[in-house]
């Protein structure tokens, strides 16, 4: 199938599909005389599994290696929950601080008049050094 129905049929866009191939995550074959990408049924399949690893939040290194996994009859399931038990870590380590993030807003919201006056206390506290204000770095 050409690259525009595996796009429709993993729920990817084309650009993605694109970039994957870019990358090394999947590798279509191309067919003879134009070189057009040919998308067999399993690189579909691959692409879907991609596109639901992204969709809770794995890095395409990660997803490297899963599909590594996916496709390995020999995979041990330790290996793949190792990976799942590091995303939570760093899940609850965003969750943590998005907590103190959220913490550090109310107190602003709180400490703020909220009136028609010009001292803003809200402003006066973003002018502080960043540490001042958060004594955190959030997850990117």
């Amino acid at each position: 199938m050409n690259i525009g129905q595996a796009s429709v049929k993993s729920g990817l866009p084309v650009k993605t599909l694109r970039y994957y191939e870019e990358i090394g995550l999947v590798r279509p074959a191309r067919t003879e005389g134009n070189d057009y990408r040919d998308y067999s049924a399993s690189d579909v399949e691959h692409l879907r599994f991609l596109q639901r690893a992204r969709a809770v939040g794995f890095s395409l290194n990660v997803c490297r290696e899963l599909l590594d996994l996916y496709r390995d009859d020999n995979r041990r399931c330790s290996q793949v929950k190792a990976l799942v038990l590091e995303k939570v870590e760093q899940v609850e380590k965003q969750l943590h601080e998005l907590q103190a993030l959220r913490s550090v807003l109310i107190d602003m919201a709180d400490s703020c008049a909220g009136d028609d006056s010009s001292n803003c206390s809200i402003i006066e506290t973003l002018a502080q050094p960043a540490p001042a204000i958060m004594p955190f770095t959030l997850v990117e």
